[in-house]
């Protein structure tokens, strides 16, 4: 049996993930509050994997996270990206005029800014997990309270969908990583034939084109960037740290790639190297 931690409650959508993802395999999650509290967990058992959110089609990239990954010794071995599709839900016999408060979590309050605009009623209350708010309400009988999470969350929590699709973009897709051990990433993750992505994070010298020279390299070497952040590294002014997603035809061409640039890079770490995931809806 698989264990997968999640960050929030039953009915998640990192719970939604991680069932998707495992498909077919005997699955039981261990719930966590927060990100750290999840990296901590994970810290303590090399046999668990985990399941991180790490960017979104609407609220963007979760800085939070690219860090915790960094620092932890985790590997990437997979990822998904999911559509994620909100619903407003409440006690039976609610309605969206009764309602005083929502809560949920702040990503996904963000990514329902536009629904909460026209409904200036409901005060927007942030919560640490979108399942977690429907549970609550649902547990504490909580009149006047609206909760925003997925509509399996709702009826998991036996609550009233007052209204379903509140996300303002309907292509809001949230991109989720899969993690593990370094050495159960070997047992368990992807072989050298299914590899097309890999996830990289390092610093530079603070010298002039010292990331051009970079991107070139990895321009010459057929390499694809679907992603590239910075975040600024405390106590360094001006300075950054670069997390990039690379994806290629060729394992070869990206090795041969990693090794030309690895004498203009500082602190180069490899988070993962892994299949490019398709769309699930």
């Amino acid at each position: 049996m698989k264990k997968v931690t999640i960050q929030g409650v039953a009915g998640c959508y990192h719970d939604a993930a991680a069932h998707i993802y495992f498909d077919g395999d005997e699955l039981t999650t261990v719930e966590c509050d927060t990100f750290p509290a999840m990296f901590d967990t994970l810290s303590t058992d090399a046999s668990m994997i985990g399941i991180m959110a790490i960017e979104n089609t609407i609220a963007g990239s979760i800085l939070q996270n690219h860090e915790l990954l960094r620092q932890s010794n985790l590997r990437i071995i997979g990822e998904m990206k999911m559509r994620i599709s909100h619903v407003l839900c409440a006690l039976p016999g609610e309605s969206i005029e009764s309602l005083r408060e929502v809560n949920s979590h702040p990503m996904a309050l963000l990514q329902c800014e536009q629904f909460l605009r026209h409904h200036p009623n409901l005060k927007a209350v942030e919560h640490h997990d979108t399942a977690g708010s429907a549970r609550e309400i649902a547990e504490r009988n909580l009149a006047g309270h609206g909760a925003i999470c997925g509509e399996y969350a709702a009826n998991l929590y036996g609550l009233h969908i007052l209204e379903k699709g509140i996300e303002t973009n309907k292509r809001n897709f949230t991109r989720f990583l899969i993690m593990a051990d370094p050495l159960l990433a070997a047992e368990i993750g992807p072989s050298e034939s299914e590899i097309d992505k890999a996830s990289i994070v390092f610093t530079l010298p603070h010298t002039q084109g010292a990331l051009s020279k970079v991107l070139s390299i990895l321009s010459f070497y057929d390499m694809n960037l679907s992603k590239i952040q910075s975040t600024p590294i405390v106590g360094r002014e001006w300075e950054y740290r670069f997390y990039i997603d690379l994806t290629f035809a060729s394992l070869v061409r990206y090795h041969q790639a990693i090794e030309a640039v690895r004498p203009l890079l500082n602190d180069l770490r490899v988070l993962g190297e892994y299949a490019e995931a398709r769309i699930t809806h």
